[in-house]
């Protein structure tokens, strides 16, 4: 049998087959990423990469020197990984192999400068909602307050002066005990900032979210931090421009959007959608995904009439970050964990607004009172016919 034919990355297609010195590679990248980024320097954190199996990028996007305000650099910091172990495994012992697994990440991270890491969807366990089990899968759901990964995501901030992003299957305690796909902000301080709850659950293919949890009601909040505004968008949100729209409206110069999508569904959009919502907003997009193959024990099927099989499909990692005027980094590997490290100067986002007029042209007046009208029972569409 042959085996299947993987590609580490567009990036290493392109390094392979273009000699890095043409002005072709050049042009190419520029076409594909927008203006050339600067490599920040990783050397400090080589070692434990190596050592411990992840790769290691970094990258730094530059704004205009401006005479009245100082530039406002953040480190941003993005991490994807496979499942540690088996999905078969104790559900406690699954939990603290990904502790250990990206708490070490992490230190790396903070060996660089990271100010805000986020990880991916879900980070704590296996993308298990695609099987429509609720056992033993909702035995991973825990305190988005004083759960044990908020606990030990709060010791890590701390230590590490950061502020981390943890996506979590949520246990609301306070009301029925429910589940929530959510966010958890941790500030540096090590104290938990506050949450966001995914807005938009997907109903396509083996995404059966729904079976476990609703729509979030958290709105879009910005988090204030000591390092910049920022905001989550988690996963299947990212398929809404409203919802990049008013993270935006709501003042983030930073969103994050933590997910969990495999090849055969989503990649021709991935590159595309956190991209264009920088641009269209005026921020800082920060997009991760897991990787690798997930296989469950027992067999399920899709809503799309496929035979019953045992893994959601390839999460194919490519993690990347994108800013205001378009530029992006190259993605992290289809194929490998990693840490993807990007310096921003957030007057860029100002910069982009004044040059572009974005928001000033947005009219949000008009789509306002459109959006009313189209939610009444009664609407009907001004379709102008013959």
């Amino acid at each position: 049998m042959t085996a299947e034919f993987i590609v580490e990355s567009l990036d290493a297609c392109l390094e392979k087959f273009i000699p890095s010195d043409a002005q072709e590679l050049k042009e190419i990248t520029k076409i594909l990423y927008g203006k050339s980024l600067q490599k920040i320097e990783i050397s400090k954190a080589e070692n434990i990469a190596c050592t411990n199996n992840f790769e290691l990028k970094g990258y730094k996007f530059v704004a205009l020197t401006e005479q009245l305000r100082k530039p406002r650099i953040v480190r941003v910091g993005l991490i994807q990984n496979s499942i540690v172990l088996p999905t078969s495994a104790p559900i406690e012992e699954q939990r603290n192999a990904l502790h250990a697994r990206i708490g070490t990440i992490i230190e790396s991270a903070a060996s660089l400068g990271v100010n805000i890491i986020c990880l991916q969807e879900a980070w704590t366990m296996p993308f298990a909602f695609c099987t429509r089990e609720k056992f033993p899968w909702s035995e991973f759901a825990e305190s988005a307050e004083d759960g044990p990964t908020t606990s030990f995501v709060q010791k890590l901030a701390a230590r590490c002066n950061m502020v981390i992003i943890s996506p979590i299957l949520e246990r609301d305690e306070s009301h029925g005990e429910v589940l929530w796909n959510t966010a958890v902000v941790v500030s540096n301080s090590g104290k938990v900032l506050g949450k966001h709850r995914k807005n938009h659950i997907p109903r396509v293919g083996d995404f059966n979210e729904s079976t476990y949890y609703s729509e979030g009601n958290t709105g879009h909040p910005v988090f204030e931090t000591y390092f910049g505004r920022i905001a989550i968008n988690i996963c299947y949100g990212r398929h809404h421009p409203q919802n990049w729209m008013m993270f935006g409206v709501n003042g983030a110069e930073i969103v994050f959007n933590p997910c969990a999508t495999v090849g055969d569904l989503s990649e021709p959009l991935w590159y595309i959608e956190a991209r264009n919502a920088a641009i269209a907003n005026s921020y800082f997009t920060c997009a991760i995904n897991r990787v690798g193959t997930e296989i469950f024990p027992n067999a399920f099927t899709s809503g799309d009439g496929k035979p019953e099989h045992r893994d959601f499909g390839y999460f194919y990692g490519s993690s990347y970050v994108a800013a205001p005027d378009g530029s992006r980094t190259p993605g992290l590997s289809r194929v490998r964990d990693g840490l993807l490290v990007a310096e921003l100067d957030l007057n860029l986002c100002r910069q982009i607004k004044d040059y572009w007029g974005f928001q000033m042209t947005q009219r949000l007046d008009l789509y306002a009172k459109s959006l009313m009208d189209a939610v009444k029972p009664d609407y009907k569409s001004p379709i102008i016919k013959e």
